[in-house]
């Protein structure tokens, strides 16, 4: 038993740095992996009966579409970030559903939209970080004609 805490107090650290030391791009993604993982939780535990535990799952996988939603910058966003908070609306909506029935397939589907909405999200930021590298290198390319020590003359 003592191993076992000592185990999840180093997991539950590491989750800490983790988080405390992301970018807003890489929190972003970590929100998502978790409402995912609740949602299975949620799905597996309904599959085994252990309502308690499927209601737990719902509730923290409600909060985190919760969170993405108040994220939003609406006035930023524009219309990708209304369409984004009309989505986690049906989202939310979806998961009390599938609480209250008890329904499995109800919480898979909006799993299946977190993960597609993660992955978009994920591809964004990639996209989004190559640029800002590429840009940063032709930012630090010597300009031609110049050297490190001046003109060259040479050519």
């Amino acid at each position: 038993m003592v191993m076992n805490n000592s185990r999840n107090a180093q997991i539950n650290q590491y989750l800490v740095t983790q988080i405390q030391t992301a970018s807003k791009e890489q929190l972003l993604l970590i929100t998502y992996d978790i409402g995912i993982k609740n949602c299975r939780a949620a799905e597996l535990a309904l599959s085994k009966g252990e309502l308690e535990e499927a209601n737990s799952c719902v509730l923290r996988a409600q909060e985190v579409v919760r969170e993405l939603t108040i994220t939003l910058d609406v006035d930023k966003g524009g219309e990708i970030a209304e369409n984004l908070l009309s989505l986690y609306d049906f989202m939310y909506r979806q998961l009390i559903e599938g609480n209250m029935k008890k329904a499995p397939d109800i919480i898979s589907f909006v799993r299946g939209m977190l993960e597609e909405l993660r992955d978009t999200w994920e591809q964004a930021i990639e996209k989004i970080v190559t640029e800002r590298s590429e840009a940063a290198s032709v930012e630090n390319k010597p300009s031609p004609g110049l050297t490190a020590g001046g003109f060259n003359v040479a050519g």
